[in-house]
């Protein structure tokens, strides 16, 4: 599976793509709508950068409330870097931004895991309004600890996650946040990091207002999921969400023996190769508690090698 649309909708508003040059400028109100603003990465017309600043002059930016950085041109070589300054650059003329996704692209853009990203925290360090961010592109990503007092929801898409991305995130204090969601990936994309990495996350010693914790599109899945059974922080749980990933017999094992998963209001493995046995003793465990039990796309078609079944996560390349 690849990324193969842009974001409908961010924060509660529908997407709207700024214009490109030469299109009739019949804009909406700029606080009803996410503004996507993007160019073409191969042969643009004008740089992202020309785009903000025609952006900047058309719309009331007092009164923006979201904001969606698509593409850029030569995404898989050139990084995000002058986008994110140009971004704080503005931060004044942006005082009601709300949600920011950085890096919304199509495979046919950009795959996930070549879009070439940034240390993306000045845009947090910028907009202490921020109440949603997210981004997409693990290649070149930087993510040091900070400290937002307002953030309730962070997602970070990419192929391949790198470890010290991953602690990075998991030392950042973040009051208010309640939702995370972590798309870990594939060694084969720079998603090296381990269980372990995750571990202030898991204990509880972070993010005391999360109540959606996801971290997904693993291909360690099964050893998330163990060090899930009995970490402190699921109690608090609302929504556990393992989908997109390797997770097997293995994994599903570990999480029926491991704490109580009945207080969740939902479980998401969809994507997943874990046998049909298991899957009737999770559906018997939490569907009579009344859990939401995703296990769509049951026994994922996996191409066989010497050494077996190989799994694959959902999003990769």
């Amino acid at each position: 599976m690849t990324v193969n649309h842009h974001l409908e909708e961010l924060y509660g508003l529908p997407a709207f793509s700024f214009p490109a040059v030469g299109e009739a400028l019949e804009l909406p109100e700029p606080e009803t709508v996410a503004w996507r603003i993007g160019v073409d990465v191969d042969e643009p017309e004008e740089e992202w950068l020309e785009a903000f600043a025609r952006f900047t002059e058309a719309v009331d930016l007092s009164r923006v409330r979201a904001l969606i950085v698509g593409s850029w041109q030569d995404a898989y070589e050139e990084s995000s870097k002058e986008i994110v300054e140009a971004l704080v650059a503005a931060r004044d003329r942006l005082p009601a931004l709300r949600a920011l996704f950085l890096g919304d692209m199509t495979y046919e853009e950009s795959e996930i895991s070549w879009i070439t990203q940034s240390d993306v925290t000045p845009l947090l360090a910028s907009f202490p309004g921020l109440r949603w961010f997210g981004v997409r592109g693990g290649s070149g990503l930087a993510f040091p600890p900070v400290r937002h007092e307002q953030l309730e929801t962070l997602v970070v898409e990419t192929g391949g996650l790198g470890a010290e991305v991953v602690r990075g995130v998991a030392a950042c204090d973040f009051p208010a946040l309640e939702h995370l969601d972590l798309w870990l990936g594939s060694d084969w994309y720079g998603g090296d990091a381990e269980p372990a990495d995750l571990q202030p996350i898991l204990d509880g010693t972070r993010l005391p207002s999360l109540r959606y914790l996801a971290l997904r599109n693993s291909v360690v899945q099964d050893r998330i999921a163990e060090a899930l059974a009995g970490a402190p922080v699921v109690a608090r749980l609302e929504v556990l969400d393992l989908s997109m990933g390797t997770l097997s017999d293995e994994g599903a094992a570990a999480l029926l023996a491991g704490q109580p998963l009945t207080h969740l209001r939902k479980l998401d493995l969809h994507h997943h190769f874990v046998g049909e046995e298991l899957r009737t003793r999770l559906r018997e465990t939490l569907e009579p508690a009344g859990v939401e039990l995703d296990l769509e796309e049951g026994g994922a078609e996996s191409d066989e090698d010497e050494d077996g079944v190989r799994r694959y996560i959902a999003v990769a390349e």
